[in-house]
C-alpha cells in the first residue's frame, strides 16, 4: 500500500505539471484514455465472467466517478496539492456515512467521533470566511463524496460484475465526455465552467513523458492496491493508504507550494487520524 500511495501521488503530480499548459479536462482526458486502452487489451486477451443485470448503477458509478475526479483534477491545478488530497481522502468518512445510511452498516460510537474529527479537520484545511466556502472547497468537498458513492456502488457492484468492466465503464466515461466537453468549447466557453471546459491543445515534446509516467504511475498504483487488500485486513490497509497525503505533501513542496500553515497542517492530521480510525472501525 505504501508502493501504491507513492504511486499515486506521482500520478497526481504528472497532472498538476500537465496542468501548467493545458486545462485540466484535457488532462482528465488522456489519464482516463491511457488506463481505458489497458482494460480493453486485457478484456480481449482474457474473456469475461459475470453475471451482470446492473447497468444503470454500473452508469451511476460511471459518472459520480468522472466527476468526482473532473473536481479531484481542477483543485489539483488550483490549490496545494496536499490539500487536494486530503480534500479526496475524505471518501473513507463519507463512505462510512452512506454505508450506515444505504446499507444498513452499523457504526460505533468511535466512528462517529472519528466522523467529526475528519469534518473539523477539513474545516481547517479550508479555513472558510464566514459561511462563505470558494469553489475549490466545495469541489473538495464533492470529490470526496463523489469518490465515496462511487466506491459504495463498486462494492453492490463487484457482486455482479467483473471488476475489469466496472472500471472500463468509468474510464470510458472519463474519456468520451472530456473530448466531448473540448468539442463543445470550440463554441462556447464560461468562465463558471471552466473545470469542465477548455481547448484541446497538442502536447509536445516532454509533456509526452509527463502523459505517459502518468497513465503508468497510476496503473502501479491501482496493481498494488489490489495486491494490499488482497493480501491482509483492509483496515490495516486503508491506514497506510493515507501514506499519500504526506507523499503529496513532500512532493508539493518540491513542486513550488508553500508549507501549510499550523492550522491547515493541524486540520491534514486531523484528516489522516479519522480516516484511520474509520479504516480500523470497518473491518
Amino acid at each position: 500500500m505504501l508502493i501504491s500511495s507513492f504511486s499515486f501521488a506521482f500520478d497526481g503530480a504528472f497532472a498538476k505539471m500537465l496542468s501548467e499548459g493545458m486545462d485540466s479536462v484535457e488532462v482528465v482526458f488522456f489519464r482516463n484514455g491511457i488506463t481505458m486502452c489497458i482494460v480493453a487489451l486485457s478484456i480481449v486477451k482474457l474473456p469475461l465472467k459475470q453475471v451482470g443485470g446492473k447497468p444503470w448503477l454500473l452508469l451511476f458509478r460511471a459518472l459520480i466517478g468522472f466527476a468526482s475526479m473532473l473536481v479531484f483534477f481542477y483543485n489539483i491545478a488550483h490549490i496545494p496539492f496536499a490539500d487536494a488530497m486530503t480534500f479526496s481522502r475524505t471518501a473513507p468518512i463519507f463512505t462510512a456515512i452512506l454505508a450506515f445510511f444505504f446499507l444498513k452498516e452499523k457504526m460505533g460510537l468511535k466512528a462517529w467521533i472519528a466522523v467529526f474529527i475528519g469534518f473539523l479537520g477539513i474545516v481547517f484545511v479550508m479555513k472558510p470566511t464566514g459561511f462563505m466556502l470558494s469553489k475549490t472547497d466545495l469541489f473538495g468537498l464533492f470529490s470526496g463524496l463523489g469518490a465515496a458513492l462511487a466506491y459504495t456502488s463498486v462494492r453492490e457492484l463487484n457482486k455482479v460484475y467483473d471488476t475489469r468492466v466496472i472500471v472500463l465503464a468509468f474510464v470510458s466515461t472519463g474519456t468520451i465526455f472530456p473530448a466531448l466537453f473540448m468539442l463543445i468549447s470550440e463554441v462556447y466557453h464560461a468562465p463558471m465552467f471552466d473545470f469542465m471546459m477548455g481547448q484541446f491543445v497538442m502536447p509536445k515534446g516532454i509533456e509526452w513523458l509527463y502523459i505517459f509516467l502518468m497513465g503508468f504511475s497510476g496503473a502501479i498504483g491501482q496493481v498494488y492496491m489490489t495486491k494490499a487488500f488482497a493480501t491482509t485486513r483492509a483496515g490495516v490497509v486503508g491506514a497506510a493508504g493515507y501514506s499519500i497525503i504526506f507523499f503529496s505533501l513532500i512532493i508539493g513542496i518540491i513542486l513550488g507550494d508553500p508549507l501549510p500553515d499550523f492550522l491547515g497542517l493541524f486540520g491534514i492530521l486531523l484528516v489522516i487520524l479519522s480516516g484511520i480510525i474509520v479504516a480500523k472501525e470497518k473491518e
